[in-house]
Parts: C-alpha cells; structure tokens; sequence
C-alpha cells in the first residue's frame, strides 16, 4: 500500500481553537506549536524555562508575526507548578480544545523531582496525569476536544515495577526508566479513554511517537546524538503528533507514528503499541497508583 504523505498542509484553519503544547521551546514541542500558530490557533507555549519560551516565541512571530501564542510557565517535574498553571489556564481561557503532552526528559542521571519521584517517571508521566487532571473538566466542557499524549517506540521495552516505581531499590537504568515512563504514557491514554466512554465524554486521547527524530532528548546519549546524523528532523518527527492531534479519522486510544521501515521515519501513520501496552489491568493500577502518587483525582469512574 502506498503511504500517504500528510503533512501539514492537509491541516484545516484552527481559528477558534485554545491549544496546549507542553515543552514547546524546542524540538518536537516548538514544530508542533508553530504549525498550530501557523494554523491560526490560539497557542500556549507551556515551559520551564522563560527565556527559551520567549525565544521560541519570537521565532513563531518572525514567520507569523499576527500569531496568537501565549507564554506560561510549568515546570513538570512539581506538582505545586502544575496546580498553579492549571489554576492560572482556567482564570485565562474558557475552553481548551487541545492538551498535547510533549515535555520530556531523557536518559539523565539519577534524580528526583520536588515531590521525590524519580525524574523520568515523575515528569514525563506524573506530571502529565497531574496536568491532565488538573484541566480535565476544561477540556470536557469543550466540544470536540483531544488529549495526545506524545510517547515513544522505546515503550516496547518498558516493563513498570510497581514495587519500585522510583528506582529507591533496583540499580538505576537510565534508558530503562525512560521505557517505562513512556510505556506509562500509553496506559494512561488507554485507560483515560475508557473512563471518558464510561462517563459518556465525546474527548478523544491518543498518542503518537516520533521515531528516531533528532531533538534535544538525546543530549544525554552519546549513542543518540552519533545517530541523529542519520535521524529525521523535528518537523517529520512531529507530524504524527499533529495528525493524531487535528485529523479527522482519528478514535480514542489510537496510536500514531511514522510510516517507514521499522517507524523510525516517514510521514504519520496509524500503529501498534507494543503487547505489554495493552494490558487492561495495569493500565487500571497505574492510573489508581498514579491518583494516589500525585493526590490528583480524575473524579471518572471505572465501573
């Protein structure tokens, strides 16, 4: 079957719509912001870090100067930083059309969040199931609505212990905890999408991986940064965020990648997780572990 090249030209004018795009300062994030802007959306750039926020943005407006981009700062490795942000969202606008979960660490050394999470697992899944909750009843209340959560092929060789979420016991593997914070990333889609059935919600969640896209995760790989040589760029990468974020066929919990040998690269196509992705039990614990974990609680119910 031939691939189909969708890029973003086949995305439609967004007037209208309020879109999130978390880590949006670089990488994958800012490509993903920018196409919005482009589209004419109303984007929040959400950052940690002001300056790289600014300068992102005056990059968006040098190709786009009437884009309606907005900065506001969340760090994602706290949770009294993303309950501030949530808060300082809703005093802002009355809708949210469109949550992408971008913002990630990759392969550091050993640490803990603010709140003595280990940091791969704290930030890019805790702190997004914190996020999520925290804007859950916005983004309900908006029609037509889409969460994706931005994960990665290295999920497949994810494998979460839950006696040893925080890596306070196992010697620590760095890439290890990656795999499973991005396996995380797909539980939480599944399992979000079934409680939204469950409460009658028209939301649709999904994810998206990029590939083997050359972004500024890799700065903690040697391995990576030789490879991003050979590694397609940010704005290939991001497109399967993009499609799973604005096309029209896409249904709660699918999983969006790049259509080329082994989904390294190519434009986006519908894919599979991985078979340990799809277990229906440890995507309920993970969610219970995780309303316990971050004291955020989704308030929809699983039976």
């Amino acid at each position: 079957m031939k691939q189909q090249k969708w890029d973003s030209e086949n995305i439609s004018d967004q007037t209208g719509k309020v879109v999130i795009v978390t880590g949006s300062s670089s990488g994958l994030g800012y490509e993903t912001a920018k196409v919005l802007a482009h589209k004419n959306a109303t984007v929040v750039i959400a950052v940690r870090d002001e300056e790289k926020g600014k300068a992102a943005i005056a990059k968006i407006k040098d190709e786009n100067p009437n884009g309606d981009i907005h900065l506001m700062l969340v760090d994602l490795s706290s949770l009294a930083s993303i309950h501030r942000f949530a808060e300082n969202v809703k005093k802002k606008f009355n809708k949210l059309d469109l949550l992408i979960n971008n913002a990630g660490v990759m392969n550091p050394p050993y640490s803990k969040t603010k709140d003595g999470f280990e940091l791969q697992f704290g930030t890019n899944h805790l702190g997004h199931f914190a996020l999520t909750g925290r804007l859950i009843d916005l983004i309900k209340n908006t029609a037509n609505s889409r969460i994706v959560n931005v994960s990665s092929s290295a999920h497949k060789i994810g494998n979460l212990n839950f006696d040893d979420l925080n890596w306070e016991t196992r010697k620590y593997q760095k890439m290890r905890s990656y795999a499973d914070s991005k396996l995380a990333n797909l539980y939480f889609t599944k399992e979000l999408q079934t409680r939204l059935n469950l409460d009658a919600s028209n939301v649709i969640v999904a994810s998206a991986h990029p590939g083997a896209a050359a972004t500024g995760l890799s700065r903690h790989s040697l391995f990576f940064r030789m490879m991003s040589l050979f590694l397609q760029d940010s704005k290939m990468g991001a497109l399967p965020t993009l499609y799973a974020a604005l096309a029209p066929d896409v249904q709660g919990n699918d999983f969006y990648g790049p259509g080329g040998r082994f989904e390294n690269s190519g434009y986006p196509k519908k894919v599979e997780a991985g078979g340990q992705a799809k277990k229906d039990d440890i995507a309920e614990k993970l969610w219970d572990v995780s309303e316990k974990m971050t004291g955020v609680f989704f308030k929809l119910k699983r039976h």
